[in-house]
């Protein structure tokens, strides 16, 4: 896939995603993915922060629930700040609710890669991103 290709595949995801689970999700500031996650919000996007350790409780505004199976509606992306051997069951779990929520993409932050698991995906009829900062992209192509 060429730069360009890879570009309009980002942009195209980011123009038609509204619902971002992002796993892996923080209370603190000075973490990314709460920067990301306040990012993601003030562009628009619906962010429903998962942590099973913060169930219950709120991150800028949204309840924080455990798992992915314990969000009571749609979600279009699943956003994962995990390492790269737990993005595969976050994966796994993504392909599993894709039909029941509607779960389309896949994307692993910087440093997160899984080639099984995005392979899986991509079997299932999902399109993955992978090693990329969602706030980044953004920034970069001005979505």
């Amino acid at each position: 896939m060429s730069k360009s290709d890879t570009a309009d595949l980002i942009m195209g995801i980011l123009e038609t995603v509204n619902t971002i689970a992002l796993v892996g999700a923080s209370n603190k500031t000075e973490r990314p993915s709460y920067q990301v996650m306040a990012f993601l919000q003030d562009e628009g996007y619906k962010v429903i922060p998962i942590n099973p350790g913060l169930a219950g409780d709120e991150i800028l505004g949204e309840t924080v629930y455990g798992t992915l199976d314990d969000v009571p509606g749609p979600i279009d992306m699943v956003d994962i700040f995990r390492t790269s051997e737990a993005a595969g069951e976050v994966t796994r779990d993504a392909i599993r609710l894709s039909d029941d929520k509607g779960i389309t993409v896949v994307w692993m932050q910087i440093g997160v890669t899984n080639q099984k698991a995005m392979i899986e995906a991509q079997e299932a009829g999902m399109v993955v991103i992978q090693n990329r900062c969602t706030k980044k992209e953004i920034e970069r192509l001005d979505a």
